[in-house]
């Protein structure tokens, strides 16, 4: 049993990748699926899409390989963190379609909330801040919608699960309902510092306890997945949301190593060790990773729109017909210009957490084109990576606090964003070799707790850099660039 199977169910497609004993990929399965928008500002799964999706590439990725299950020794799961399944015990049919992390209806629910004086609790509790983003009040919607008087989820016949439980309950045919603590603290009903599900947030919101999961160390036991889905029963040794999977990935286990993940958004992770940090400036107190029961913290910091900026040049404007027609399209863009975008289409992440702000450009010319939109589209990320940056280095004073980040994700590849990330963040950019790492994550967390992969500074030795980006722009460019993107902001804000 050579070989790691790495399911990594993400927003827009799921994926199974195969990695052999030196954590090398030998095979890829794909498969995208329907997404649904009943209304503004509402994004919706069908649960079930997620999960014959997920059968369909792991049996895919077995056959491609040409390998057997009799190979694999264990499976490794990763996945869209918040958005949240709920369905029947018996049946195991969703109750209601999957509400995605990026679904805002809550938003009014989460203003009276905080209008009533309890942000302060939940933050307290876990974390986060109100908000529209994480799991308990699309939970409390969905069940105010199937199950008002809460009677057949205070009787068990209910589940709740972020994806990742969703799965596990399917592979193991309905034995096992649990999670892991990287997801569980995305619900905004974790205690993420006493480590147990708030019964405070439960009684806030009227979920019953009942219908949550258990929660287990990101390598550990999650049961074993039904023998007539692969050919023989496999165990299931590795869960991790996603963002805490490419932090794993990325071997960012040192307090003071920081990770960031371009892909549809941006999320920023910096290592703080065994000691949670509050923050004091609006970000996300997290759990890393969790082995042999001891949590590792993370200050997390939240971009909406990154990579979706380019799908927005593409699919909206129009301009380019691929990704990588952004990086010729900025080169050629005129300098005298400074055309600033703030991509704020569903709200503002952190630090700025204003769901209600829009998208705006500023400094049109006549002269502006394609090639400014490009590189305003490009640019955007890393202003947004840098007030993730400033945030995390005010909120944590600890020795090489950011003073080096690890990417990955689609937009990574980009070499002229990169460089401008480098060049706006006044600090090194490492790219690593490999590139899929939120993959990697979750299959050295099952190959680690299978015995075949190295522990954490094995793993870490591993870790191959493709290329560094050091920052080449003036200082004071630097300042004056930064300091029209803050003004850009306000600006945004105030309309």
């Amino acid at each position: 049993m050579t070989h790691i199977l790495a399911i990594d169910q993400g927003t827009t497609s799921s994926r199974a990748i195969l990695f052999d004993e030196t954590l090398k990929i030998t095979a890829i399965a794909q498969e995208e699926f329907d997404q649904h928008y009943p209304a503004s500002g509402w994004v919706e799964h069908e649960a079930s899409d997620l999960w014959t999706t997920t059968a369909a590439t792991c049996r895919g990725v077995i056959e491609k390989a040409e390998i057997g299950a009799g190979d694999i020794a264990a499976i490794g799961i990763t996945n869209q963190r918040e958005t949240t399944v709920v369905w029947d015990a018996e049946t195991g049919h969703a109750v209601h379609r999957a509400i995605v992390w990026q679904d805002r209806r809550t938003s009014a629910l989460c203003q009276e909330l905080k209008a009533a004086g309890h942000e302060e609790m939940v933050t307290d509790r876990t974390g986060l801040l109100l908000d529209p983003y994480f799991s308990s009040t699309k939970l409390k919607v969905i069940l105010d919608e199937v199950d008002p008087d809460r009677s057949k989820a205070r009787a068990g016949k209910l589940l709740f699960g972020t994806v990742d439980t969703f799965l596990i309950w399917k592979l193991t045919g309905g034995k096992v309902h649990a999670t892991d603590a990287t997801n569980a603290c995305r619900t905004m009903l974790y205690d993420t510092f006493k480590g147990r599900w708030s019964s405070s947030i439960c009684e806030l919101l009227d979920i019953p306890m009942e219908m949550l999961p258990e929660v287990r160390d990101s390598a550990g036991d999650f049961g074993v997945t039904r023998s007539d889905l692969f050919g023989r029963e496999i165990p299931i040794l590795g869960v991790a949301g996603d963002q805490q999977a490419a932090t794993i990935g990325q071997a960012c286990f040192k307090p003071g190593m920081l990770k960031s993940t371009y892909g549809t958004g941006c999320f920023a992770l910096l290592n703080t060790g065994d000691t949670p940090v509050r923050s004091e400036n609006r970000l996300l107190t997290t759990v890393a990773y969790q082995l042999n029961g001891t949590p590792t913290y993370a200050l997390e910091g939240s971009i909406f729109i990154a990579g979706a900026v380019v799908q927005w040049l593409r699919d909206g404007l129009k301009i380019i017909r691929e990704a990588k027609e952004t990086q010729p399209l900025a080169e050629r863009a005129d300098d005298a210009q400074n055309v600033v975008l703030v991509p704020a289409f569903t709200g503002l992440g952190a630090p700025y957490w204003n769901a209600e702000c829009r998208g705006a450009i500023f400094g049109l010319t006549r002269n502006s084109g394609p090639e400014e939109f490009a590189r305003a589209a490009l640019e955007s990320v890393g202003y947004q990576t840098r007030d993730l940056l400033d945030a995390m280095r005010a909120d944590w004073q600890g020795e090489n606090a950011a003073d080096t980040l690890r990417v990955d994700g689609g937009m990574s590849a980009s070499d002229w964003a990169m460089q401008f990330l480098a060049d706006i963040i006044g600090a090194n950019v490492d790219r690593p070799d490999v590139l899929e790492t939120t993959a990697m994550g979750a299959a050295w967390l099952a190959g680690m707790q299978a015995g075949i992969y190295p522990d954490q500074q094995g793993f870490a030795d591993m870790w191959q850099l493709d290329r560094k980006f050091e920052p080449a722009m003036d200082k004071m460019r630097r300042e004056e660039k930064y300091a029209a993107w803050q003004r850009a902001v306000a600006a945004a804000q105030g309309f």
